[in-house]
């Protein structure tokens, strides 16, 4: 986000955000709502301190109400785990003009500076980790190790930018001027619009907002309506390490104000940058609008994952790859292989052990539990989709091996499946799943393999295993995905 612009004059007055006259009082230097106007929270939250816990909007500093609330849900039970405030247009503009202002001066604040402060907040993260993971476990329905994982992750991109801001350097360029060279200065770019996804709901913020910081940029983030609290979590700890007021701002939404909120962050003359991870199609809108007012963009969209496996490759090291790649987070992230190519020698051994190793090794369960792999699916609507795929795959002839149905531990549960027999035309071969389904599709050569793999208008991501990589052509050459692994180990993380 280091990048030269020709910025607006910061001289525009600062808007004054009204403070409601109920139901707030001044702590710390924000606004809170009193103690007894908390939401009450599920038992997973239950133990964790209130102040983690927020469901207002950060918008310069402070905490403020909006006019309606939505439930927040644990995809585990169906409980609500409480009401945030759903914010409309009205408060996303307010929040990019309180993120502008503060922009005049952090952009001025030095690269030292900016340093401590991304530290502190890193500092904080790693002493209220395990409340963190909580959260992530309540609203995600993660498994707790996974959440716990994932708030390492997350808090590691704000120590790495902490130190990376102070390596913002210059240059200094030849021209065919023998008497003049050119001096290349990297100034922050403004305000950023980041929009996140609820699949790590923690790691996709600080992955953006501490580049952001560290360059000088301010953010306006909009959290995914699942997993609002993780955000606000962040805001209450970023308020902490002393971030100032309208550097960093959180404006959850409900569903039905998505798309009038986004339209608000990606229109606004005020916003000079988007960064943006979720699906493709949501991204060709926010696209759309970025290109009306010519804005910076950065996306990970969609992807189709393939998994190759060849006849030369260790059986059990390549079921141990795909068990890893396919089933983290229950299938619920953006790299997770979608696809399984098996060459037809090894075809049948690869499956009948994936099958084994999925009984053995992976246990469905509510994400606080403490044996459980496989959480819960987002939403109601995540199953359904599963169960669209299973179902079009078996009305075209792919069998079951495992699985294949509901978990009877509740709607949002779903066994993990293995089919077999797959075909190109099915939908689990053509669309991202996004949940705990593995096909298999069988092939006989190489050429043919990457035809397939390739096969698709989407490409993050994509793996094989093979016995040597000195030996054959160099498969992920061919192979059109973003981030190619080769013998990926089972303790690697897919991402």
């Amino acid at each position: 986000m280091a990048t030269c612009l020709r910025l607006q004059s910061c001289g525009t007055p600062r808007l004054r955000l009204a403070l409601p006259s109920r139901g707030l009082r001044p702590r710390a230097g924000c606004w809170a709502p009193r103690p007894a106007e908390l939401r009450a929270y599920a038992p997973g939250l239950g133990s964790l301190p209130e102040a983690l816990l927020r469901t207002d909007s950060f918008l310069g500093g402070r905490w403020l109400p909006a006019a309606a609330t939505f439930p927040v849900l644990d995809p585990a039970s169906g409980a609500e785990l409480g009401r945030v405030a759903d914010c409309g247009a009205p408060e996303a503009r307010a929040a990019v003009r309180a993120a502008y202002d503060a922009f005049c001066s952090w952009r001025g604040v030095s690269a030292k500076e900016r340093s401590s402060v991304l530290r502190k907040w890193y500092d904080l993260m790693i002493q209220n980790k395990d409340d963190l993971a909580k959260i992530i476990t309540a609203e995600s329905g993660k498994p707790l190790k996974e959440a716990q994982g994932e708030i390492l992750y997350s808090a590691h991109f704000l120590e790495w930018f902490s130190e990376e801001a102070r390596r913002v350097y210059g240059d200094v360029i030849s021209t065919p001027a023998k008497e003049k060279r050119a001096l290349v200065l990297k100034q922050p770019l403004g305000v950023a619009a980041v929009i996140t996804p609820w699949n790590f709901p923690s790691a996709m913020i600080t992955r953006k907002v501490g580049a952001a910081l560290a360059a000088g940029c301010t953010v306006v983030v909009k959290p995914a309506e699942d997993t609002p609290f993780s955000a606000l979590a962040l805001a209450e700890l970023s308020n902490r390490a002393g971030v100032p007021p309208g550097v960093y701002n959180v404006v959850p939404c409900s569903q039905n104000k998505a798309k009038v909120v986004g339209e608000a962050l990606c229109t606004d003359p005020l916003v000079s940058k988007i960064s943006f991870t979720g699906s493709t199609a949501t991204g060709k809108v926010l696209l759309h609008y970025a290109a009306d007012s010519v804005k910076r963009v950065s996306m990970e969209l969609g992807g189709l994952a393939p998994f190759i496996v060849f006849d030369s490759a260790d059986v059990d090291q390549a079921v141990a790859g795909a068990l890893a790649s396919k089933f983290r987070n229950s299938g619920q992230t953006c790299v997770c292989s979608n696809r399984f190519l098996v060459q037809r020698g090894i075809h049948d051994a690869f499956v009948k052990k994936f099958a084994e190793a999925m009984k053995t090794q992976l246990r469905v369960g509510n994400g606080f539990e403490e044996r459980t792999t496989q959480g819960p699916l987002i939403n109601e609507r995540a199953v359904e989709k599963v169960e669209k795929h299973v179902s079009d795959a078996l009305s075209k002839g792919a069998t079951v091996v495992t699985g294949g149905k509901r978990h009877q531990l509740g709607k949002n549960f779903f066994e993990p499946t293995l089919l077999s027999n797959v075909t190109q035309d099915m939908l689990c071969s053509r669309e991202e799943t996004f949940g705990p389904l593995a096909p298999v599709i069988k092939f006989d050569t190489e050429e043919e393999a990457v035809a397939i793999a390739n096969a698709t208008d989407v490409g993050l991501a994509g793996g094989n295993f093979r016995g040597s990589l000195g030996g054959g052509s160099p498969q992920n050459s061919h192979q059109l995905s973003g981030v190619p692994c080769d013998n990926l180990d089972s303790s690697e993380e897919f991402s």
